[in-house]
């Protein structure tokens, strides 16, 4: 992990939590300072487990990620992730930002404010598996265009500028990070998922990861968010509905209460199971080692 002024050997927990009863229905470890790299992998631990077509995943602005947002749209995830606003320095500066640069399709080109061309040039494979184009303008134009102040420091002699392979889907996706619906569920995600991560620390008392290995460190990580996810069912029941359920399986009847909690069990049992899995494979590691 990284941290201000240093990096840290550690790991931090991903969740996913549901927005009607805030279960944790999925958990992983990472040893990674960003969680830019986990986005598609948590909506597809979400996806297996809930099974919901109409399933939106949504996260953070750190999550934001071209190559973790295509992945989630190539595999039909519907996944909401504010992205990264860039640029505001420049603009501070009265400089033009990349946004002022308009794209024609046709020409394959850029389009700069005093209405020159940007041309591609090359390509360019960058880490996990980018392609991008690059375009540079003609130098001429640079040299004799009028406002050149606002786009190219003293040294520059022209404008060079890169264009993802699929830009034109992370424009898509932008754009609807901008509309009324995007926003408002954007603003809802952090008392959704912020708030088993304060139950678990002020709560429960945890704040730290006790055993060392990733496998152990993600067995307890299950431990952690299954013992959360019990809390939370008996804040949603209640004591005394919790306690008639009790004496209804012990006398192996639950016709009486099924309807009041049938719905909170299921979802329950079926996270349970889930995390158990996690826990009984770091067992296993234990005993073979």
């Amino acid at each position: 992990m990284t941290k201000p002024s240093h990096n840290l050997m550690a790991y931090n927990s991903q969740i996913c939590v549901d927005d009607k009863f805030k279960f944790i229905v999925a958990t992983d470890i990472t040893s990674s300072g960003s969680d830019k790299q986990e986005l598609h992998k948590m909506a597809i631990q979400a996806k297996e487990i809930i099974d919901n077509p109409d399933l939106i995943i949504t996260a953070d602005k750190g999550y934001y990620s071209a190559v973790e947002i295509k992945k989630c749209v190539d595999d039909n995830i519907n996944t909401i992730v504010p992205p990264i606003r860039t640029g505001q320095e420049q603009r501070n500066k009265g400089k033009f930002t990349k946004d002022m640069f308009v794209y024609d399709k046709e020409q394959d080109a850029y389009v700069c404010p005093n209405n020159k061309l940007i041309s591609r040039t090359s390509s360019l494979n960058q880490s996990y598996a980018r392609t991008m184009h690059m375009y540079r303008s003609s130098q001429t134009d640079c040299l004799s265009c009028p406002i050149k102040s606002k786009c190219l420091g003293e040294k520059t002699k022209q404008k060079q500028t890169q264009r993802w392979e699929h830009q034109e889907l992370l424009d898509e996706y932008n754009h609807k990070m901008q509309t009324d619906e995007s926003k408002a569920i954007i603003k809802k995600r952090g008392s959704i998922v912020e708030h088993p991560f304060g139950t678990i620390k002020r709560s429960l008392g945890w704040d730290h990861f006790l055993v060392r290995g990733k496998k152990k460190v993600a067995g307890e990580n299950a431990l952690i968010m299954f013992t959360y996810n019990f809390k939370r069912l008996l804040n949603l029941i209640g004591i005394a509905l919790f306690k008639k359920l009790m004496i209804a399986i012990k006398k192996g009847n639950l016709s009486d209460i099924r309807e009041e909690i049938a719905l909170y069990i299921a979802s329950f049992r079926f996270y349970m199971a889930r995390f158990f899995k996690i826990v009984l494979e770091c067992n296993l590691g234990r005993i073979i080692c």
